[in-house]
């Protein structure tokens, strides 16, 4: 990788981080390139991505972002694991580590928050963005649909009445 590619990395990298919500550090141990297919596609259909990417240049691309203090963890063969929603990428993550005993989590952060692998499984274990907007959506929802039954119950009940008086006028 010539110096031209290595900055193209780093500048993306910075790019993508100054939009996402969380980062979860894992280290791969010997994964083969299925797994590794599995899990990226695993990230992408949760709306999350996955990159391996050197240290030194990962290092040098959180530099002047939030997860600056992630610099640390970035030690042996590390894979990023990024999204937008807090919990999505974390949530694959783990689920993928639970399946796989080459993958680990290392830790992340959630912007300024520096999380250890304790940190980011409790993470995981909330509800994600989607799961939220839905019960959000169903609360609103609820006491409309409970006014909607209310204020027509007098008008069947009615029409039962109305109708048992023509059944018995009918008999």
């Amino acid at each position: 990788m010539d110096r031209n590619e290595k900055s193209e990395v780093v500048s993306a990298l910075h790019a993508s981080l100054k939009q996402m919500g969380v980062v979860v550090i894992t280290r791969n141990l010997g994964m083969s390139v299925a797994q590794s297919t599995d899990l990226r596609q695993k990230m992408r259909d949760a709306g999350a991505a996955y990159k391996v990417t050197k240290n030194r240049l990962a290092k040098i691309a959180i530099q002047d972002t939030d997860y600056a203090a992630i610099g640390d963890m970035l030690t042996g063969p590390v894979g990023l694991a990024t999204s937008a929603d807090p919990v999505a990428a974390a949530k694959v993550a783990i689920d993928f580590a639970k399946t796989n005993d080459k993958l680990e989590i290392v830790g992340g952060a959630m912007g300024a928050l520096l999380l250890d692998a304790e940190g980011v499984k409790a993470l995981a274990s909330l509800p994600s963005l989607d799961e939220l907007r839905a019960k959000l959506v169903g609360l609103i929802q609820a006491p409309a649909t409970k006014l909607a039954t209310v204020t027509q119950a007098p008008a069947a009940q009615l029409a039962r009445v109305f109708g048992a008086y023509a059944a018995k006028d009918a008999a």
